[in-house]
């Protein structure tokens, strides 16, 4: 696909809110160069919300998969044991597990009340 070229170029900004913290798409901007970008990002950004670290990237540097691409994300085979479901269904088997060993006549010699 042609684009045309222009003047300005499209830039995202990310950023990352303490030295700690991950970096953050926040918003795209256009500009001349990356320096100006950076301007910009700083102009726009930085005065607003406390920022440890900014970058700036040319969006033409970041590469997406195409769609005959994202076919590799499939698994490759079945490996749903891999995945949690959960594990909801062992209170109920636990249930039943205690009602058939805690019967009423188990439960009576425990105090004694069978012996007579």
């Amino acid at each position: 696909m042609d684009q045309k070229k222009t003047f300005y170029q499209e830039f995202e900004v990310f950023s990352k809110r303490t030295p700690s913290s991950q970096f953050q798409h926040q918003f795209s901007l256009l500009a001349p160069n990356a320096e100006m970008a950076i301007v910009m990002a700083q102009e726009n950004f930085m005065r607003r919300e406390p920022v440890a670290d900014i970058w700036v990237v040319n969006r033409e540097h970041i590469k997406g998969l195409s769609s005959e691409e994202k076919v590799i994300l499939n698994r490759l085979d079945n490996k749903d044991y891999r995945t949690t479901k959960g594990y909801g269904y062992l209170k109920k088997k636990w249930r039943h597990y205690e009602q058939k060993m805690f019967d009423e006549k188990e439960i009576l010699s425990w105090s004694g009340g069978n012996e007579k």
